[in-house]
């Protein structure tokens, strides 16, 4: 047993996401997205560095010394895999630890809408998870996968840095490649899927153009692609996807996207105020022909419109999610204005001022 790992047993224990220890600092944890300092010395950069080595790959090792910075799974057998982050900063080195659970939940213990387990039956197209950074992409898409996995008889190929939940093979064949291990980029990994007979493709994150590019292209060629973006809105998603691409190149993309798409889940979290524990408020947009439409037209400032009114089809805007939230008074009127989009209507709940003057009257 390595000497950090009572650290994630700590953290296991508290319900913890995320571990983070820095020279300079004592470890912090963060407990239901607040950080807290955990009761222990402060650690000296030697110190720290040894205990981090201690679990290190000797590759991983190399690259860190080289970089500055670097990213790989550890797992504690019997209680849970770590997603981390190596990095340098003023003090000496540092780390961040984020909690993969080692159990799958299913989209019915996540309480997501039904629409999501429909995501994993679909015979092909474009489905993205998007939201900032920590707001539970990867549980959700771990959800649908594990879904397809029980439910249908196809060969799922994942690409991921580092691999986070690991599926075991149900009636799927599952295989798991992971960046710098397994094959040296996302791009490189795409390329190669399209000669794997895949079905089933979990890109962890679409990076840069040629890795948007490929995945797309893959599902318009009949195979089911996954994958995330950091961006806060559907809308906000389809716009960064063609942005990315040079001028001249828009209007193709913008054709291949509305043929690709089909659904588009952004998602955020919030601390919960009547539990233990945080909510989720989901943005659900459908890939459905007007959508297509809207998208092929360059009129993607309609796209929230067309969603509000197509319930039907299990669409739904973050905004009316979150307002559930509120009325059930399940999350703070700050935090709600905070995330939401369209903070004028979430203003009248405030019990406070805005904690961002810059948004306006």
């Amino acid at each position: 047993m390595a000497q950090i790992d009572a650290f994630f047993k700590m953290m296991h224990e508290m319900g913890a996401s995320d571990l983070h220890l820095s020279s300079g600092s004592q470890p912090i944890i963060r407990l239901h997205g607040d950080l807290e300092r955990v009761k222990y010395k402060v650690f000296e950069h030697d110190e720290l560095k040894k205990l981090l080595y201690e679990i290190t790959p000797e590759g991983k090792i190399k690259e860190f010394e080289e970089t500055g910075d670097v990213d790989f799974a550890y797992e504690v057998p019997g209680m849970a895999r770590y997603r981390v982050n190596f990095f340098n900063q003023n003090r000496g080195c540092a780390a961040v630890f984020r909690e993969i659970p080692s159990k799958i939940l299913t989209c019915d213990e996540l309480g997501l809408p039904p629409l999501l387990q429909n995501l994993a039956l679909l015979p092909k197209g474009l489905v993205l998870v998007t939201g900032p950074t920590g707001s539970g992409k990867s549980t959700t898409l771990a959800a649908i996968v594990d879904y397809a996995n029980k439910n249908r008889k196809r060969h799922i190929l994942t690409i991921e840095d580092p691999i986070e939940f690991v599926h075991t093979p149900q009636q799927c064949l599952i295989n798991q490649r992971e960046l710098g291990r397994d094959t040296k980029s996302f791009a490189a990994a795409l390329r190669g899927a399209l000669r794997e007979d895949p079905d089933i493709i979990l890109v962890g994150e679409m990076r840069d153009l040629e890795t948007i590019q490929l995945a797309i292209e893959a599902a318009e060629t009949g195979h089911l692609v996954f994958s995330t973006l950091h961006t806060i809105s559907a809308a906000k998603t389809v716009d960064r996807i063609i942005e990315v691409f040079p001028g001249d190149l828009q209007e193709q993309v913008r054709a291949g996207l509305s043929e690709a798409l089909r659904a588009v889940v952004a998602q955020n979290l919030f601390k919960r105020v009547d539990q233990k524990g945080r909510a989720a408020a989901l943005e659900i947009l459908v890939g459905v022909p007007a959508v297509r439409n809207l998208i092929r037209e360059n009129k993607t400032f309609q796209i929230n419109s067309i969603m509000e009114t197509g319930k039907k089809f299990g669409m739904q805007t973050l905004d009316d999610e979150i307002m559930k939230l509120l009325n059930a008074k399940k999350i703070d009127p700050n935090d709600a204005y905070e995330k939401a989009v369209d903070k004028a209507k979430f203003k009248q709940f405030l019990t406070k001022p805005p904690k961002d003057f810059t948004e306006g009257a």
